[in-house]
């Protein structure tokens, strides 16, 4: 009986202890996950900024490395693997934010573990190839981290014509 009692007596110190260590690493991940998320939010932002920066600076190496290899890339109703969108869009981007003015809204940031997406707006003004450009832009990307490093893997851009003021 005594050896059914010091049993039982492990056991239920065993489950107390596991229950104290398991509600010790929620409280720990519960109190450091706020600042890991805004230093991933914070990543995935730069990642995209950078992006956008190259294209404004006609650094189209820059540009490549935020993309995935097997990144997809939406536009005008066609869809671009890497290859597509370096050999055929790439060079005209460059010269499309090289040449007009684009004010990117805020962006939106969410993370789930090593996948990331982001939405945008923006308002584009000024005149390409002899075409006065007016337009409102909405943009979503997806990233993932491998090895720690995020890259995009989806992107996606429509745009339409400003309706005049009323």
């Amino acid at each position: 009986m005594r050896a059914a009692v010091r049993s039982s007596v492990l056991v239920a110190s065993a489950s107390i202890g596991i229950i104290a260590l398991t509600a010790a690493a929620a409280v720990t991940d519960r109190s450091t996950r706020p600042s890991a998320v805004r230093a991933d939010s914070a990543a995935v932002a730069k990642v995209i900024n950078g992006f956008h920066n190259a294209l404004a600076t006609a650094d189209s190496v820059g540009a490549m490395a935020a993309l995935a290899g097997d990144v997809t890339i939406l536009e005008s109703g066609d869809v671009e693997t890497r290859a597509d969108y370096r050999s055929h869009h790439l060079s005209g981007d460059i010269s499309f934010a090289k040449a007009v003015k684009s004010e990117r809204g805020p962006l939106s940031v969410t993370v789930d573990g090593n996948t990331a997406w982001t939405t945008a707006t923006s308002t584009t003004q000024g005149e390409f190839s002899g075409r006065q450009i007016n337009s409102l832009g909405a943009e979503s990307m997806v990233l993932t981290r491998s090895n720690g490093v995020w890259k995009i893997r989806s992107i996606h851009w429509s745009s339409r014509n400003r309706r005049p003021a009323s």
